[in-house]
């Protein structure tokens, strides 16, 4: 049973979309503010986040950010805002789909299960699939083999698996791993990666993270065989 947060402000939209979502078999929890979803998001696994734009305390691009630090998981935004930009930042920021109220909650439902399957094909087709972060213990795993990473270097792999073959430049890593807006050195992002590489290496995985010269660092799927 796949699990579903929806972090939707409107206790009526949440319930509506928790009961049609709970009928087709999903297991559902719910946030009605950016903070409790990322408490959330770090007590219990999701396979997929329907995100509200607009929140209590902030807005759901901010979370979105936030959530992609730890999480590949498929985001759905739900808003009534309407205009390009918006939806070009949710996508850019990391969303998969932009569902625009009103909306009615069996084709939310219908997005779900088709960003779900897109999700599944993927990692049945990926051998990246088998490169695992756990969280908890700030560890990278392959096959039968871990490496322990440091804070920064968890939060840096997670954000560049988050979004495969997406070129990042240094600045948006920066602004993805450091939440407290301190000045960092484009020397400094170089020197994670390098430590990056090296701990891959030992999993068999060193040669995922690839540099692209005067513009910043992707995660390339390895097509290794086993």
């Amino acid at each position: 049973m796949s699990s579903i947060a929806i972090i939707e402000d409107d206790p009526k939209i949440a319930r509506l979309l928790a009961d049609y979502l709970t009928q087709a078999g999903f297991d559902i929890a719910t946030a009605h503010s950016g903070q409790e979803a990322l408490t959330l998001a770090t007590s219990q696994h999701f396979d997929l986040f329907l995100l509200d734009v607009m929140l209590p305390d902030g807005d759901g691009f901010s979370v979105c950010k936030q959530l992609r630090l730890s999480s590949s998981a498929p985001i759905l935004f739900l808003t009534a805002r309407i205009a390009e930009e918006d939806r070009l930042m949710g996508l850019e920021l990391g969303g998969d789909d932009y569902i625009v109220k009103p909306f009615s909650p069996r084709e939310v439902v219908a997005r779900v299960k088709a960003n779900l399957r897109r999700l599944a094909l993927d990692s049945a087709q990926s051998p990246t699939s088998t490169l695992q972060l756990d969280q908890d213990t700030l560890t990278a795993q392959f096959r039968n083999r871990s490496t322990d990473l440091t804070a920064i270097e968890f939060a840096l792999l997670a954000a560049l698996t988050a979004a495969p073959n997406r070129l990042f430049n240094r600045d948006e890593l920066i602004d993805r791993i450091y939440s407290d807006g301190r000045v960092v050195s484009d020397r400094t992002i170089d020197s994670h990666i390098k430590k990056l590489r090296q701990k891959l290496n030992h999993i068999d995985q060193g040669e995922v993270i690839e540099a692209v010269y005067g513009a910043g660092y992707r995660f390339k799927p390895c097509t290794k065989l086993p």
